[in-house]
């Protein structure tokens, strides 16, 4: 039997759906590239766009694919991050995040990270489920503002790692899933600096990480 507090607000295990690649299309393709290079370890190199591959399609992939890895992460501590533990998205004190998706919400409005987080992740589904924005049928061509979009999306989706290493960092470590965290971030990271994705003082709040991750690579 269902319990009510479980039916009513979403399990700790599923946060949103997972957002699929169709089998067979070449963006499916392009995914099981990337998986496969990640498997060889050089993160530097794994994120690279592969030969003869359009930018647009192979940063569509990666970002749905860092949607569906953090939707993952985040999933497993849900639990951990309520009203009452979380009452403003913060990343350590010296950062807040306020909510605005620019359409719905036009001025900035102070939330709970789990209410923040919850926005955030529904917009960028509704993002990733828009044809307009990401086509996923074969010769579809990209928006002229691509780029902008997918750019908005990953500054957006860098603030959740950035909340759960700030605020969950011993719920994370208690459920053993630091190492993933730590590969899923890396793996983020360098993909967005080795396209400039987003903008350096977006990421202060993890800088000292980011810095110890770069170095280990050098």
């Amino acid at each position: 039997i269902a319990s009510p507090l479980l039916s009513g607000s979403r399990s700790s295990k599923t946060f949103k759906p997972k957002k699929n690649i169709p089998e067979g299309s070449h963006q499916y393709e392009l995914l099981k590239h990337a998986e496969a290079t990640l498997g060889s370890g050089n993160l530097r190199q794994a994120v690279m766009l592969p030969e003869g591959e359009d930018l647009n399609e192979w940063i569509a992939v990666n970002t749905v694919d860092f949607f569906n890895q953090i939707n993952m992460l985040y999933g497993t501590i849900t639990e951990f991050c309520t009203e009452s533990s979380c009452p403003v998205m913060s990343a350590g004190p010296r950062y807040e995040y306020h909510w605005a998706d620019g359409t719905n919400i036009k001025k900035p409005i102070k939330c709970s990270a789990p209410k923040y987080i919850d926005y955030l992740m529904t917009w960028v589904q509704d993002q990733l489920d828009d044809e307009t924005l990401f086509p996923s049928k074969i010769g579809v061509p990209f928006p002229k503002n691509f780029m902008s979009v997918a750019k908005t999306i990953l500054k957006r989706l860098f603030r959740v790692y950035a909340h759960i290493y700030h605020q969950h960092f011993d719920s994370v470590m208690r459920l053993q899933e630091e190492a993933h965290l730590n590969t899923s971030f890396k793996h983020f990271i360098f993909f967005v600096q080795e396209f400039s994705l987003i903008d350096r003082r977006e990421l202060a709040p993890l800088h000292e990480l980011i810095e110890k991750l770069g170095s280990k690579d050098r």
